[in-house]
């Protein structure tokens, strides 16, 4: 099975943000396009609107003016449904409404030949679903396209139930021939991208809902060290927090409410508000004229301690000790003339005899004069670390601490003691949720990897982040979180409990 061959028509139904930028796409990869809107006149209006944007890409050198002007006379506004006949591909942009969605394939079914290969872009709607009335369902299939279409590479090629072989490679290699890069999905609520990102915004939110820390400062750790493109709370100001919910909320739901999805009252309260983000003026963040953005918590200067005790090789988190080397600070291993006399573990003892841990789920008020430190996607680039102490763990302890990574070159954000901190946590979750899709043939684990860097910009797709971290080690951090909070929201798949073993064995780790 062949791509859609180029002298095949293409018809996009649904003329919004969306449905412009897909018409776009197959307009410059060379077809002829039909464009059809139920409101009378919007078609016209969205072709001048893809002109206009076609001659920004000839003012940029993205396209000559004879590749524009080709462009452009192979566009057509379609006045009817009926004018969308001899199409080769329809695809559908229009609400997300099932009901809406069903009619107007009925009708397509009606218009189009038999050999037309019909596609949805919905991203949170069941494309089984949808396909569930057609006459013809095993030429259907979701095309999902991410926002600008024109701009971001990822398509997910979903399947429904009922959707042929034949039909599904056709439209992944259709996606490939226009310049995207497709990756192949079973229908499943999210799909491979809104399905696995959902503890992204999650945590962050419960971060925050818990005390841990304000959005600015949970922004700042998920950037400059978790090495994420955009926080969380700025990300879905961004997407409209309307928008975020719905989804949250869509995907809960498709998943009859299992507790792992659960939506955020505060992001509810949010909404409720009419702070939508960037689209209303305020969102967690005020983007009206001359509101200033809100800095997030840096701890003030600490002295650096003159030495740290290593106790383990840290994990994942090995590359701090070499940063404490490099910065002249003294490195003593467990076992010399230390005066500390603990069970030997994976930490770092402060002068004070306070100790450093890599967070791993658990909270300092359950130990004593312990500093937690978060997760960072690369300890040597990173330019913020967290770090998490009870009110118990002495000033001292959170000094020496503090000192130490500001000696790395670190800016400190010292949060409240919740367990898993903030990058940990959410990795985790993400690591678990893309094992789980992977085990039930969801996706490959090359097409999850490549639709989360590439559809949300993460730095590392999970199962990579996993190969880095060990396997073991997304499974051990929720097992720490499911006890601090059995609601079962930490619960881990039993896919990620057998990745966990797999890897232990491959590595030779006894089990």
């Amino acid at each position: 099975m062949t791509a859609l061959d180029l002298s095949s028509p293409v018809a996009v139904v649904g003329t919004g943000t969306m449905g412009q930028g897909i018409a776009q796409v197959a307009l410059v990869a060379g077809h002829p396009v039909r464009l059809y809107d139920a409101v009378q006149g919007r078609a016209a209006e969205a072709a001048d609107a893809i002109g206009a944007r076609l001659d920004r890409l000839v003012e940029k050198g993205r396209l000559t003016g004879a590749e524009r002007d080709a462009a452009r006379a192979r566009l057509t506004p379609a006045g009817q449904l009926a004018d969308l006949a001899g199409c080769g591909l329809v695809v559908e942009a229009v609400v997300e409404r099932l009901d809406v969605k069903q009619e107007l394939f009925r009708a397509l079914e009606d218009v189009v030949g038999d050999d037309c290969l019909l596609a949805t872009n919905t991203s949170s709607l069941s494309v089984t679903a949808i396909a569930g009335g057609l006459a013809s369902p095993g030429r259907f299939v979701g095309l999902h396209f991410f926002n600008p279409a024109p701009l971001l590479p990822l398509v997910e090629v979903v399947s429904g139930f009922a959707t042929d072989v034949s039909s599904a490679t056709r439209a992944y290699k259709t996606a490939r021939a226009w310049g995207k890069t497709p990756v192949a999905c079973a229908d499943t609520p999210g799909f491979i991208v809104n399905r696995i990102a959902r503890p992204f915004y999650a945590e962050a939110l419960a971060v925050y809902e818990d005390q841990g820390a304000d959005p600015a400062t949970i922004d700042a750790v998920l950037r400059e060290s978790g090495g994420f493109r955009m926080g969380a709370f700025e990300l879905t100001d961004l997407i409209g927090q309307d928008v975020n919910e719905s989804v949250t909320h869509s995907v809960w739901q498709a998943f009859f409410q299992d507790v792992r999805f659960t939506p955020s009252l505060a992001q509810r309260r949010l909404v409720e508000s009419g702070r939508l983000g960037r689209k209303s003026g305020q969102g967690w963040y005020d983007y009206r004229e001359g509101a200033e953005r809100p800095e997030p918590h840096t701890a003030e200067p600490a002295e650096r301690p003159a030495y740290v005790v290593a106790e383990g090789g840290l994990g994942p988190a090995a590359e701090v000790l070499a940063l404490i080397r490099e910065a002249g600070i003294e490195v003593r291993e467990y076992g010399e003339d230390n005066g500390y006399d603990e069970d030997n573990g994976t930490r770092l003892v402060l002068p004070s005899g306070g100790q450093l841990v890599l967070a791993d789920g658990q909270t300092s008020v359950e130990y004593r004069d312990v500093v937690y430190f978060d997760l960072a996607f690369d300890y040597r680039a990173a330019t913020r670390v967290a770090l998490a102490a009870a009110r118990s763990t002495s000033p001292r302890t959170v000094a020496e601490a503090t000192g130490l990574f500001q000696a790395l070159g670190k800016k400190v954000s010292v949060i409240g003691d919740v367990p898993g901190m903030i990058v940990a946590r959410t990795v985790a979750r993400l690591v678990d949720l893309a094992v789980e899709a992977v085990a039930q043939g969801v996706a490959t684990e090359e097409d999850v990897d490549t639709a989360m860097r590439l559809g949300v910009n993460y730095p590392l797709g999970p199962l990579e982040w996993s190969r880095h971290l060990g396997g073991g080690w997304a499974c051990s951090v929720l097992d720490n979180l499911h006890e601090c909070a059995p609601s079962g929201r930490y619960a881990h798949s039993l896919a990620l409990h057998r990745h966990a073993y797999a890897a232990d064995q491959q590595e030779g780790t006894p089990s």
